[in-house]
């Protein structure tokens, strides 16, 4: 029996990537590195210093730890900053009217999300009231693809993870969930998140209805 939802944020509640895309590559800027979108791509649903990382080792550069973790800041403060542009215009179609489905259903609602500024994310679109539980970057110690952000929501929702539906629009969170024992929703096209229980292209497809009606004998 279904009793909780665990959502991603980028991509899935709203699309920062593009904020996220134009604050990577102002940093690679500054470093005379090599960054276009086929690299970003690679960055979706993978954490800060793991994205440093690939974009570091594109460009075959050596850097030195505590100047990444320099770099990873610098990143950081880029991408907050650009966040003040967000408004509760900003939720992805079909997102807000799926939380808030779900809230009028009494559902048990979770963030897992591997952004450390996820919160901030939730205030600007005034979206803190649709979870019980906000689970991200700083929750757990290891990211996506393995499964600790989604374990850590359900723990604290009181559930167990065969008793969550999480929503994904990531190759790495689909993983995840898989790994967790989770039912997984993916968000995006078939290459990316094909290995999900069940995928749509879009959140405004992926309604409450038709995630129902897909796995209807855990309703």
């Amino acid at each position: 029996m279904i009793k909780g939802f665990i959502f991603d944020l980028d991509g899935v509640i709203t699309d920062t990537a593009e904020l996220h895309y134009l604050a990577w590559k102002k940093l690679a800027e500054e470093m005379n590195w090599q960054f276009d979108r086929a690299v970003n791509e690679r960055l979706r649903g993978v954490s800060r210093m793991d994205s440093l990382n690939i974009i570091k080792d594109h460009n075959n550069a050596t850097v030195a730890e505590d100047r990444l973790l320099e770099l990873a800041t610098m990143k950081n403060d880029i991408y907050v900053a650009s966040l003040d542009t967000l408004t509760p215009d900003d939720y992805l179609p079909g997102a807000k009217e799926l939380l808030t489905h779900l809230r009028q259903e009494g559902f048990r609602v979770a963030l897992g999300s591997a952004s450390k500024n996820a919160a901030k994310v939730l205030e600007q679109l005034e979206a803190i009231g649709y979870f019980d539980i906000i689970g991200d970057g700083n929750s757990v110690s290891k990211s996506k693809p393995e499964p600790d952000i989604f374990l850590y929501g359900a723990e604290k929702l009181e559930l167990k993870a065969e008793e969550c539906i999480v929503y994904e629009d990531a190759e790495a969170g689909i993983d995840a969930a898989k790994a967790g024992g989770f039912y997984a929703v993916g968000i995006g096209p078939d290459d990316r998140v094909g290995h999900a229980d069940v995928r749509f292209d879009s959140m405004a497809e992926a309604t409450l209805f038709a995630v129902k009606s897909h796995f209807k004998e855990l309703f």
